[in-house]
């Protein structure tokens, strides 16, 4: 199958999920309705690492007389660490700790539901490709 992939119903959407998925994990537009909404399926690598691209981290990472401090302006997200190295580890896990948040309760909060696409980037990405990230790389 080749080309766009779209169900206009959750029924047949299910009925196609193989067909769906395919699509997706081929980069090509696939979504399923439901009530008055579309819902796009994109390959999570494929998303993750676009997102990464537009979004950037922004992180400033600051040498100081004990060791380095990360934070990212406009986040409630800041650590330290003796070594860079540690700090960027301990941002990867403050970071996970805030999409954690986020999906439990800080998506329905004002000034965090627009972090959505920050938190697709922690949920879909590794550490590794989240340092990277955080290092503007």
């Amino acid at each position: 199958m080749s080309g766009t992939v779209h169900y206009p119903t959750l029924r047949a959407g299910r009925e196609h999920l193989t067909d769906v998925l395919d699509a997706a994990a081929e980069g090509r537009p696939a979504s399923v309705s439901r009530d008055k909404r579309t819902y796009a399926t994109v390959d999570a690598d494929r998303l993750a690492a676009y997102l990464r691209l537009v979004r950037p981290a922004r992180a400033e990472v600051l040498a100081e007389n004990d060791g380095w401090s990360v934070f990212i302006p406009g986040l409630p997200i800041a650590a330290d660490g003796a070594t860079l190295d540690e700090a960027l580890d301990e941002t990867v896990l403050a970071l996970r700790d805030y999409a954690d948040a986020w999906s439990e309760r800080l998506h329905r909060v004002p000034n965090h539901v627009d972090n959505w696409g920050l938190v697709q980037v922690v949920e879909f990405s590794s550490d590794d490709q989240l340092k990277v990230w955080l290092r503007g790389e």
